[in-house]
């Protein structure tokens, strides 16, 4: 009798396993992140997907077989999440291939390079299937910044009243030259022409170099077609988090990827109408929207628009609501300044896991590598930065240290960047999470920030590179 028992007990265990076998994976949501960088598409899932892609690259699509699963509303939902502006997803249709396999087709709106990979568990998410979906021809985010101050240039000279035309009739022409007065020729701008000039010949030379009719040296004028340069000084901005990675979340539910994203905007319009020694000054975003960055991407993003400071903006967060006030970090080639600091880099570089990483994609060693290069200098520069933004934040609200801090941050490995990592306010503060969300303290301190910007390049001039604008 007792082994017939356990016979019929290890008969509904298999019975029950079989079950399970053939159920599969449940699809539990689905959501898409278009970006002009690329396109994420993710499915998320309590069990492993096993899946099959084929990319057709005319008309440009992505098939995607999912094998083991059957077609259900949360799979369904994704062809309406597809935003009609989407950089890259024209459209996604999902049906039922097999009796066992859905197939999902992303039609695509031009060549892309797609990435198809999972991610195990970790933090609120369960198994992820992620498609990336990568344009080939990639835009040159350096050569967009000089053609957006390009574009700021002709509208400025749109906005300037023209000249008048030149008349054609010559008798007009003839009137114009008697009746011109000869004090009206041009004089460079502080100089002066004395009042009681003399009248015996002798010439009075002033910096141009050429002389006038009546002796007086004149300058000379300047080509309209003269190609002209000017040194941009850009500014990388780097908002936290993003994507599938919302970062901090508060007490009220306020997303440390949101809060910051609005604060890079505002500090953005700062930056853009604001100049050193005459030099424009542009903003650089490392993302420009709410889509998933990695921390490695981030640093080459801004190496390759040759930035000349790196400002990554993050809201703090503790397991209790007590803590509060602005922190600013910089990079640190040994021990962190303290356990804290510590502990905040070890939780700002688990952004790769929770946003989810390509493990397997080809730049992953690349970016491991650029992530441990380091200088000095750097270092130096970034603690100078640091302590002109912590000198400027104070002004308009609490600091959590009054020095900046150091830790092995991965997004600070810019080698040749000044870089540092501003916690705007703890969001797991329940007070600080209203003052993040008040627009009024959200633009005093992006106007904090900027003084302190503009104070270290009093004090560190930008290096002489020039960028050909035009």
């Amino acid at each position: 009798m007792k082994r017939r028992t356990l016979l019929q007990a290890g008969s509904i265990v298999l019975t029950l396993g079989a079950a399970e076998l053939a159920r599969g994976a449940t699809i539990m949501t689905v959501r898409v992140w278009p970006a002009p960088e690329y396109s994420r598409v993710t499915i998320e899932s309590d069990a492993s997907l096993v899946t099959k892609q084929l990319f057709v690259p005319s008309p440009p699509r992505l098939a995607v077989d999912i094998e083991g699963i059957t077609l259900n509303p949360a799979l369904k939902e994704l062809v309406a999440k597809v935003q009609a502006d989407d950089p890259n997803i024209a459209g996604i249709r999902v049906g039922q291939f097999t009796p066992t396999v859905v197939r999902l087709v992303v039609d695509l709106k031009h060549a892309i390079r797609p990435q198809v990979f999972s991610l195990s568990p970790v933090a609120a998410y369960q198994h992820r299937l992620v498609l990336d979906l990568y344009p080939v021809n990639e835009v040159d985010p350096l050569e967009a910044l000089i053609a957006e101050r390009l574009t700021d240039n002709a509208k400025a000279a749109a906005a300037t009243p023209p000249k008048p035309a030149a008349s054609s009739d010559p008798l007009d022409a003839l009137i114009a030259q008697h009746t011109q007065r000869p004090a009206s020729s041009p004089v460079v701008p502080g100089t002066a022409i004395a009042q009681n000039a003399p009248k015996t010949g002798a010439t009075r030379t002033d910096s141009t170099g050429a002389s006038g009719s009546n002796g007086t040296k004149v300058p000379l004028p300047t080509s309209p077609t003269t190609p002209t340069t000017e040194r941009l000084i850009i500014i990388a901005l780097d908002p936290g988090h993003g994507g599938e990675d919302p970062g901090a979340i508060g007490p009220g539910g306020t997303k440390e990827k949101d809060v910051v994203l609005k604060l890079a905007h505002l500090l953005r319009e700062r930056i853009n109408n604001a100049s050193v020694n005459g030099n424009a000054m542009r903003a650089y975003l490392t993302r420009d929207a709410d889509f998933f960055v990695p921390l490695g991407t981030r640093v080459q993003k801004a190496r390759r628009v040759q930035a000349d400071l790196f400002v990554s903006l993050h809201a703090d967060a503790f397991f209790t609501p007590d803590p509060q006030g602005a922190s600013v970090f910089a990079l640190s080639q040994g021990g962190a300044s303290s356990s804290a600091a510590r502990w905040m880099a070890a939780k700002e570089n688990k952004a790769d896991l929770i946003g989810g990483l390509n493990v397997k994609a080809k730049d992953a060693t690349v970016q491991r590598a650029l992530l441990d290069m380091s200088t000095t200098a750097q270092i130096n520069d970034s603690l100078k930065l640091g302590s002109n933004l912590l000198g400027e934040i104070k002004r308009v609200g609490k600091l959590h240290k009054p020095k900046v801090e150091q830790a092995a941050f991965a997004v600070l490995k810019a080698p040749d960047i000044p870089s540092v990592l501003v916690e705007a306010a703890f969001i797991s503060n329940p007070s600080e999470e209203i003052k993040l969300n008040s627009e009024d303290y959200q633009n005093q301190l992006a106007d904090a920030l900027m003084r302190g910007i503009e104070s270290y390049f009093a004090k560190n001039p930008p290096l002489a590179r020039n960028r050909t604008t035009s």
